[in-house]
């Protein structure tokens, strides 16, 4: 008979042997987003909506330049109007991207929602390759880029090269650290120093005291009901990076001409988005020692689980190899029954717009589909891996993840 009791027991004090370096990143990037704050002289007029065009948005405006600050970026792009990280994704390689650039994906098969954006391997209508950029996709190497590869597809049109710093759906490679993207970045800059390095950040900032941005990626884009937003954003995403690239990104997501000097903070929303941003370090730490204890959980129930407890983390995902997709549902079902928000709705699997597989969601949040919340979803394909993100409090996921550990029992 399994004590489950133990099992939570050894759980925390892996919890509490490998969460000192995140609360001291967390420590290090509260005080940076203050500084940023403070710089900007952040006040109460900031927060109020606007309407229409929304022309000289002060709190728009600021929250531009403190999130440029906070990434050391020159510009950044911070809205509401951007529907999910994904769109901010497109927005930012369909503003610099031509018919006849190329575009080398240089960690391998990028996140599914990408390979739509990208057209491969299936042609989207409106998609890049569809648009005529051409695209190559370079494997990882033994949970590693392949930096002499990557070096070698770089040929004169090359004009880009995608980096996506977490894991995604993948099965087989790990999350990039930020000192793995700044060699990709150096290294590739010396074959092409026009190259423009641009970085899936999704589910990444504020895990490390450094970001991509500071190590050599030119352009830069996530989401805000992620990591950045700090559970209080209600939807949005942003961009950051050289101003000329930001500026082209604006173009797509407005109108050539309007870029970001227009764009209405409705309701509430400007609050939020700050709110959120000063909330944002400490939430991201609740959400990895949420993940360090469901790893240290399932690895001693027997499954594999990815990244280990002891292992650096770059970003808030947790994947744990169920192998079937009983447990992979019931592993779902659990999460959503021990929800703040729809606890009484059973999860099952289905297709999703963006998709190749079916996928089984469980996100009880009180903003929709947001993945600093406490969530797990995953394809129903083998080896049925359940990718498990966020917490808001780290007592919130305690809780779930044994009750999901009961549901799914010990690997026979």
């Amino acid at each position: 008979m399994t004590d489950y009791t133990e099992i939570e027991k050894l759980a925390l004090e892996e919890v509490k042997k490998h969460a000192k370096i995140y609360e001291e990143a967390a420590l290090f990037n509260t005080a940076k987003v203050m500084k940023a704050f403070r710089s900007h002289m952040v006040s109460d007029f900031y927060l109020k909506p606007t309407t229409g065009y929304a022309y000289s948005d002060v709190g728009r405006e600021n929250l531009d330049l403190i999130y440029a600050d906070i990434f050391k970026a020159e510009a950044a792009l911070v809205r509401s109007q951007f529907v999910s990280g994904t769109h901010a994704l497109a927005v930012a390689l369909l503003g610099v991207l031509r018919a006849g650039d190329e575009m080398i994906a240089a960690t391998g098969t990028p996140y599914d929602t990408m390979q739509t954006i990208i057209g491969s391997p299936v042609k989207t209508p409106g998609s890049l390759v569809d648009m005529g950029v051409i695209y190559k996709e370079i494997p990882m190497q033994d949970d590693r880029p392949d930096i002499e590869a990557i070096c070698s597809a770089i040929t004169d049109k090359t004009k880009l090269i995608h980096i996506q710093r977490s894991c995604g759906y993948s099965s087989v490679r790990k999350t990039l650290n930020v000192a793995q993207i700044g060699e990709i970045c150096s290294a590739v800059k010396k074959v092409k120093p026009d190259v423009i390095c641009f970085v899936d950040n999704c589910y990444g900032e504020f895990i490390e005291k450094q970001e991509p941005t500071e190590v050599g990626a030119d352009l830069m884009a996530g989401s805000l009901i992620k990591n950045m937003g700090g559970g209080f954003a209600p939807t949005g995403g942003y961009i950051v990076g050289r101003a000329d690239l930001v500026e082209l990104a604006s173009y797509r997501l407005t109108a050539p001409g309007l870029g970001g000097e227009m764009g209405a903070t409705l309701g509430d929303t400007a609050r939020e988005f700050y709110q959120g941003l000063f909330m944002a370090p400490h939430v991201v730490t609740q959400a990895v020692k949420t993940a360090i204890f469901a790893a240290a959980v399932f690895k001693n129930l027997g499954y594999a689980v990815k990244p280990l407890p002891e292992e650096n983390r770059s970003d808030i995902i947790q994947a744990i190899r169920l192998e079937t997709r009983e447990r992979l549902c019931n592993f779902c079902i659990a999460i959503q029954t021990n929800s703040p928000v729809d606890a009484h709705v059973e999860p099952v699997p289905a297709m999703i717009p963006g998709y190749q597989d079916e996928i089984i969601m469980a996100a009880g949040t009180f903003v929709q589909g947001a993945s600093i919340e406490l969530s797990a979803d995953g394809p129903c394909r083998e080896p049925y891996n359940v990718y498990f993100q966020g917490g808001l409090t780290f007592e919130h996921g305690r809780i779930a993840i044994m009750s999901a550990a009961q549901m799914v029992g010990p690997k026979a």
